[in-house]
């Protein structure tokens, strides 16, 4: 522990606020976190969009924490190294805590390539925390290439490009797969729809 660190430890003393219980009953929801990963273009951003309005009109509280958006802010000093995208995911997790403890669903959407990121945000968020894998090939995200990137990262314009220059890791034992090479983004949303009601989260 460095000298700066352990000044500022030992002078936090943290403060009560209400309890979970208290913000849950006013929201009548649970709280919880959903943590979209899967290479860029597999559709993370565009379930999470469209969970999120559905949920919205049944009358839920929801915040979505997306990769991109948080690097035009909160992360936005942060590159692609490995050092930067734990840091980019220690961030969003204890962010995503804070909300999913008030009793707001959360849904983050980060690519997140990495087991042990994975397991760093499952560390944080604990039982609030589901991996939801939204899994599409590498072939099938560049032909969709929806932001233009994989042209880029073919060019060289773009370097520790996911898929092509650093690896991306398959969740093992994820909670939810949404295969779209396979699934709608409709049905996308009914399978998480659907694992949410087994939790009693959602209507």
């Amino acid at each position: 522990m460095t000298p700066t660190t352990l000044s500022m430890t030992t002078h936090i003393h943290p403060h009560a606020t209400l309890p979970r219980h208290a913000k849950e009953v006013l929201l009548q929801q649970k709280g919880c976190v959903l943590w979209f990963c899967g290479l860029s273009g597999s559709g993370k951003s565009t379930i999470a969009g469209a969970l999120e309005q559905v949920l919205h009109d049944k009358g839920r509280f929801v915040v979505r924490l997306d990769g991109d958006n948080l690097r035009t802010g909160l992360n936005n000093n942060l590159g692609f190294s490995d050092e930067d995208r734990l840091e980019n995911v220690r961030r969003t997790a204890e962010l995503a805590k804070v909300l999913a403890s008030n009793g707001v669903i959360v849904l983050c959407s980060l690519i997140t390539p990495r087991g042990v990121l994975r397991d760093l945000a499952r560390g944080i968020l604990g039982r609030d925390f589901s991996e939801v894998y939204v899994k599409a090939n590498y072939a099938t995200c560049e032909a969709r290439d929806p932001k233009g990137l994989y042209a880029k990262a073919a060019n060289g314009e773009v370097k520790q490009f996911t898929g092509r220059d650093s690896a991306f890791e398959e969740p093992q034992e994820p909670d939810l797969v949404l295969d779209t090479e396979q699934l709608s983004v409709e049905d996308s949303v009914f399978e998480v729809l659907e694992y949410l009601r087994a939790k009693a989260i959602a209507p």
